[in-house]
């Protein structure tokens, strides 16, 4: 497995810091943090990383505007909610949801189906002997 690096965005900070270290259980690193929409986008163009994880709802407000962010550098992200798909933002209906609390497993399992080949995009090496 190669470490992903993943960009969190979740308003409650002990489930911030319980999802951080089950990430890093599972050999990943978080490289990015949020707890607002707007600091959310804000990482969410400038930070480099694998894997976007949103909670659907910040204090009251659809993580929405953050999900854009992420889509349109074309990086793969799941939702965290303690209330289903309901409020899954609109254009994003089908994506992945992991219910909070969850479990290091089911966490695992999401990331890896998430991940294209459950691993990090790496650039494309040419073949050896290539010119």
């Amino acid at each position: 497995m190669t470490q992903a690096s993943i960009f969190l965005v979740e308003d409650e900070a002990l489930i911030r810091m319980m999802l951080v270290d089950m990430v890093e259980e599972l050999g990943h690193r978080v490289i990015a943090e949020a707890g607002s929409i707007e600091e959310g986008r804000s990482l969410a163009e400038i930070e480099g990383y694998d894997l976007a994880i949103l909670d659907i709802n910040l204090q009251g407000i659809n993580v929405h505007p953050v999900a854009e962010v992420v889509r349109s550098r074309g990086l793969p992200l799941f939702f965290l909610s303690g209330y289903g798909s309901a409020g899954v933002p609109d254009g994003f209906e089908g994506m992945p949801v992991l219910i909070k609390p969850c479990s290091l497993d089911a966490l695992k399992r999401i990331i890896d189906a998430v991940l294209p080949n459950g691993e990090p995009e790496k650039p494309q090496d040419k073949p050896a002997g290539a010119s």
